[in-house]
């Protein structure tokens, strides 16, 4: 691979992004602080995640409310329900970024690992895996609820 060709996919990787929240230092410390393309798009579907519909006048489509499924029963028809909901908004939001086929939402409960106390039922995970496109790496972001 050519040095041009080794560049090139380095700026692929690792673009220049705000990061999320936005913070800017102080004077003299070099402006706001930038982020890596994995951590734009993990901040991206946390942005997804809990932001509620309507909530953005300019862009009342985007969110997938899930501060919202707090106070709904963690079940198996609230997973299914939360799953089709986030594909939906996380494709649109994040189109361009991740590969779209690549893209798998899994809603459910905490998973038992070995030595730890059992998982509580009260608490729902969302698992989000995907492919950044640009340079086709695996990521998966764990949140939960």
């Amino acid at each position: 691979m050519t040095l041009t060709a080794r560049l090139v996919q380095r700026r692929l990787a690792d673009p220049p992004y705000l990061a999320f929240p936005l913070v800017v230092d102080p004077p003299g410390g070099g402006g706001p602080r930038l982020a890596d393309r994995a951590a734009h798009v993990r901040a991206q579907i946390e942005q997804v995640l809990f932001t509620l519909a309507r909530e953005r006048p300019h862009r009342p489509e985007f969110g997938a409310g899930a501060k919202a499924l707090l106070f709904e029963p963690n079940a198996s028809p609230l997973w299914q329900v939360t799953q089709r909901r986030l594909s939906s908004a996380l494709a649109e939001a994040l189109k361009g970024e991740v590969d779209p086929k690549s893209l798998v939402v899994e809603v459910g409960l905490d998973e038992v690992d070995e030595g730890a106390p059992p998982p509580d039922a009260s608490r729902l995970v969302i698992r989000v895996s995907y492919a950044l496109a640009a340079v086709n790496q695996r990521e998966q972001a764990r949140f939960r609820l």
